[in-house]
């Protein structure tokens, strides 16, 4: 599903001498209905390889393969296309739409897809009901708990069918009692859907529930594996 190979990504920032060398080298594969968590201090590059894994960017060397697609061969229009067709966003802060019911809110991506409006709204219904939210339709953010918000963000990321959901710190803004239910949900639908799952977190708790860790530092992966294995060993270093 999702395959790196000698990533590096490097920026020339204004004023500087030298390139930032944000990722070093990283070698990574993801299968197909994996549920990952990505781990890392501030700086570590855990924001660039997202950007790469969601097709936001490119690698400056290196291949990324996606279901099989070398993104770094496509154009900035082509990597929005393969991102349409091929994955769902969620986001800490909800990124919802403030004047905008939950249900139109939940549709929007269907706008820049090659869905017929006609079916628009009994997509966003479908993905409501598989996060729970059914009797929130028309209710606006503003009307919403946080929970509740990134329960819509997930139907979100779901209306379009993808194949890869990534998961940017998706409990930040959550206390632990919702943040528990939502990392519930994302294990239920990786569990129940088969969706590949990658959730970039700070959060022991949450990479704790997850099948795997990767741990970056200094734009290097560092420690790859099984939960017990690698969290305990961040933990005490």
């Amino acid at each position: 599903m999702i395959a790196l190979r000698d990533v590096c990504k490097r920026y020339v920032l204004e004023g500087a001498e030298q390139a930032v060398e944000a990722l070093r080298g990283v070698t990574l594969t993801v299968g197909a209905g994996e549920l990952v968590a990505i781990m890392g201090a501030s700086g570590s590059g855990k924001s660039t390889l997202l950007n790469i894994l969601g097709c936001l960017d490119r690698p400056t060397t290196g291949t990324y393969l996606l279901d099989g697609v070398d993104v770094g061969r496509l154009d900035a229009d082509g990597r929005a296309e393969l991102r349409n067709r091929r994955i769902g966003f969620v986001f800490q802060s909800f990124n919802l739409l403030p004047r905008t019911t939950a249900r139109e809110n939940v549709a929007l991506p269907l706008v820049y897809g090659d869905v017929p409006l006609a079916q628009h709204r009994a997509r966003a219904d479908d993905a409501l009901a598989a996060v729970g939210v059914s009797a929130l339709a028309e209710r606006t953010p503003s009307q919403l708990s946080g929970g509740q918000q990134q329960r819509i963000a997930i139907a979100r990321a779901l209306v379009t069918h993808p194949k890869v959901i990534l998961a940017d710190e998706p409990t930040g803004n959550l206390d632990t009692a919702t943040s528990d239910e939502i990392v519930g949900l994302l294990c239920a639908l990786n569990r129940e859907q088969g969706l590949t799952i990658v959730v970039v977190t700070h959060e022991p708790e949450v990479a704790a529930a997850t099948e795997r860790v990767v741990v970056l530092r200094d734009g290097r992966v560092v420690a790859d594996g099984p939960p017990p294995a690698v969290l305990p060993a961040r933990s005490t270093a």
